[in-house]
């Protein structure tokens, strides 16, 4: 088995490469952190590839076609978590760069992946989405647009190519324990003047099983995903996130 990790040299893309390894999985990373890239596992493929350059993501996959003739697996997991303010004090080169990111990201990836996946008859593309991309969240507007566009990407192509063997689903993190989402609890707690941890409390007690989750929670869904233990499982929203029921954190 063969995939691709965008993103994947660190965080929640580190942990999905590395579950993927766990299983005997051919891995492929890309990432624009040139220092994480450098750190990872030797017999790793690895690339710094701008998700949203549609000309350097149309050549890694033409360099992935050409050493491993096809793919298997595609986690679409670049993004960025965007500015954290009341949508009047948002720019619109913020939105954009958001939205670039995080949407054009998925969507150059599927575009690419889709025609390998087709000539093979199969392959699962996974999308990382958000819990935002499933409430609208206070002061996130762009993210919260962009997860929501994620998931709606995710659903016509799991229509479009399903004929062809392809599944694609979203996974929509919570809160995950880590540095993005400790920049967001700082931002936050600026924006609302209170505490980082009651922020932090906020998130968590705004789940039923009042946790953060990990990026390991994630990477084992995501593997989940690629193999054929799902291999009907398609067009689907599914929240790691210890079951998100307060989308506006506050103690």
């Amino acid at each position: 088995m063969r995939v691709l990790v965008t993103a994947g040299a660190s965080g929640i893309g580190r942990a999905i490469a590395e579950a993927y390894a766990v299983e005997g999985v051919r891995v492929w990373v890309t990432d624009v952190d040139r220092a994480a890239l450098a750190n990872t596992p030797k017999d790793w493929g690895a690339a710094e590839v701008d998700a949203s350059d549609e000309a350097a993501v149309k050549a890694l996959f033409a360099e992935i076609d050409a050493a491993w003739g096809g793919l298997d697996a595609l986690c679409a997991n670049a993004g960025i978590a965007g500015p954290t303010a009341a949508v009047e004090d948002i720019t619109l080169d913020d939105w954009r760069t958001c939205m670039s990111v995080n949407v054009e990201g998925a969507f150059l990836a599927a575009k690419y992946a889709a025609p390998m996946m087709k000539a093979q008859g199969s392959g699962s593309i996974i999308l990382t989405s958000s819990t935002a991309g499933q409430f609208g969240y206070p002061l996130r507007a762009p993210y919260a647009a962009a997860k929501w566009a994620v998931i709606g990407l995710m659903k016509t192509l799991a229509m479009e190519l399903g004929a062809h063997g392809i599944r694609a689903n979203a996974i929509c993190p919570g809160a995950v324990e880590g540095p993005r989402m400790e920049g967001v609890l700082q931002r936050e707690a600026a924006a609302k003047g209170m505490s980082r941890d009651d922020v932090y409390k906020g998130y968590a007690s705004g789940t039923s099983m009042k946790s953060f989750v990990t990026a390991e929670d994630v990477a084992n869904m995501a593997v989940f995903l690629g193999s054929d233990r799902s291999r009907l499982v398609s067009g689907q929203v599914i929240a790691v996130d210890g079951h998100t029921e307060n989308p506006d954190p506050k103690v």
